[in-house]
Order: C-alpha cells, then structure tokens, then sequence
C-alpha cells in the first residue's frame, strides 16, 4: 500500500514539474511574462501581412520583445508592441516590418534612434512595411498580363531586327562600307608618311615665327605702348574733330553762320540766277557785234 502510494506522488510530482516545463515553454514560445518587464508601444502600418501576434520584435538584431496586439483600422493597422524596458528608444526610431527567415514568418525591426529627445511611449508612431518573396509574387501576379504583353513585343522587335541584320545587301553594303574606310586610312597613312618631312617643317617654322613673333613683341613692347597710346590719342582728335564738323554742317544747314546764309538764302540764289541770266544775254550781244562791225559804244559822257 506504503509503495503505491509512493508511486502515485512521484506521477504527480512528475506530472506537476512537466506541467510546469510546458507552461514555462509555451511561455517562452509566446512572450508570456508574469513580470512587467515590458513596456508597450502603438507603430500604425498601412500593410501587415504575415504579422501574427507573438512575433518577436528584434531591436539592432537581438530579441527583445513580441507583438501583443493588432487592430484594424479604416486604412491601416495598429500594431502593439510589448518591448523590453532596458531598450532606449529615442524620438528618431524606425520600426519595420520584415521577413523573419528564408523559412517564412515576420518579426518587427526596430532601430533605437540617436536623437536626444526622448521617445514617446504615448504617442502612436509609424511604421514601414517591407515586402518579402511571397509579396513580390503577388505584385508581378498584379502585371503578369504587362509582362508577356512586353515579351511579345519584344519577341517582335527582336525578329524585326533579326531579319533587317541578316539581310544580304545590307550586309554586302556593311562590308562595301568597311573595306572603303580601311582603303581611306591606308591612304591617309601613306599620305602622312610622305608628307611627314612637310609637316615636320611646317610645324617647325610655325614655332619658329610664334618665337620671332614673341621676342619682337618683347622688344618692341615700349614702342608699342607708345603707338597704342599716339593711335588712341588720334582716335580721340579724330571723334573731336568729327564732332566739330557736325557741329558745322548743322549751323549750315540751319542757318547759323554766313556760309548757311549764303546757301540756303533763296532771294541770293534767284538775284544770282537773275545775274547769270542778263551775263548770258551781254555775252551774246557782244558775239554778235563782233561778228559784224564790232562793238558799238553808245555812251554819254558829261562833264562837270
């Protein structure tokens, strides 16, 4: 009886310490904690998938904390996150949500942040959602029908070009073309072998006349000056004296001196007219007396 009884207590110790084994297991598993050693924090993402609660938040790469809750809103989520107390966070913390493994799964990252102020566990923050394989398939699922629509017209455009490069008379001018260009630079090098004493002299007397040039200007710098100077000096007479003739030929032509006067004066210029006239008309009386008995003289004379 005493050795049943014995074996009943050990099953129930046995069965007590790996209830306690299990529940420290599944606690371990799922973030469970009876100390308050965690402090919350509310990240808002527009997009969660593959987030379950219980996942770890890994803050630099270590784990130290889980996703506690998650609420839906009208065009986001909010994610609450239970993180450990010994993590300083600062005003300028990310928090991202990314794949956990190769395997499948998520976790939310958290960087610290090095501002100097300090975070606020009170305020909602936000977050940023990094898409994993299984999103990128979804997403070129979404342009699978862009996708061979664009290979399709690239299988085109390649057979187009495929057929313009295989073309034979294009190819025949490709190679027409080529062995001209070859012709041209054999030509061009037996041209420059020919002529190479020629540019070698041509280039030496361009720097021998670029040298001479140089000392005569070196030479003759003050003599330069000097008639640079004269010349600007002449410049200067010549806009004086171009301004003086102005000056002139406008009292001319309004009337400010003699000159203008005695050109523009109309009553002078029909008097003159008028002299030239009756000049002409002595003139012709005087021919014609001479032609026949000479100049006659009719004349008064009175004496005083």
């Amino acid at each position: 009886m005493k050795d049943q009884r014995k074996t009943e207590i050990k099953v129930g110790i046995t069965v007590i310490i790996g209830i306690f084994i299990f529940l420290w297991i599944l606690g371990w598993a799922k973030n469970f904690s009876i100390s308050s050693n965690y402090r919350p924090v509310v990240i808002k993402f527009d997009n969660v998938t593959g987030l379950e609660i219980g996942d770890n938040v890994v803050v630099i790469g270590l784990r130290k904390g889980f996703v506690k809750d998650m609420e839906i809103k009208q065009d986001h989520v909010l994610v609450t996150l239970s993180i450990n107390k010994d993590v300083d966070l600062r005003d300028d913390a990310q928090f991202s949500i990314s794949m956990l493994d190769l395997m499948g799964g998520k976790k939310v990252g958290v960087l610290p942040g090095v501002s100097q102020t300090e975070f606020n566990y009170n305020s909602i923050h936000n977050g940023i959602f990094y898409a994993d394989i299984p999103s990128v398939m979804s997403m070129l699922g979404s342009v699978q029908g862009d996708i061979v629509a664009s290979l399709k017209d690239m299988r085109i455009t390649l057979s187009s070009v495929n057929k313009y490069l295989t073309d034979d008379k294009l190819t025949n001018n490709i190679k027409s073309s080529a062995a001209n260009l070859n012709l041209i630079s054999q030509k061009m090098i037996s041209m420059i072998d020919e002529n190479r004493e020629s540019f070698k002299k041509l280039t030496s007397n361009g720097v021998e006349i670029t040298n001479e040039t140089k000392d005569f200007i070196k030479n003759n710098k003050d003599g330069i000056k000097t008639s640079i100077n004269e010349l600007q000096v002449l410049l200067q007479k010549a806009d004086t004296l171009m301004v003086a003739a102005n000056e002139f030929t406008s009292e001319i032509k309004n009337k400010n001196n003699n000159l203008g006067k005695l050109l523009y004066d109309k009553e002078l210029y029909e008097n003159l007219t008028q002299s030239v006239a009756k000049l002409s008309e002595i003139s012709k009386i005087l021919l014609e007396q001479l032609k026949k008995e000479g100049i006659n003289i009719d004349a008064h004379l009175k004496l005083f």
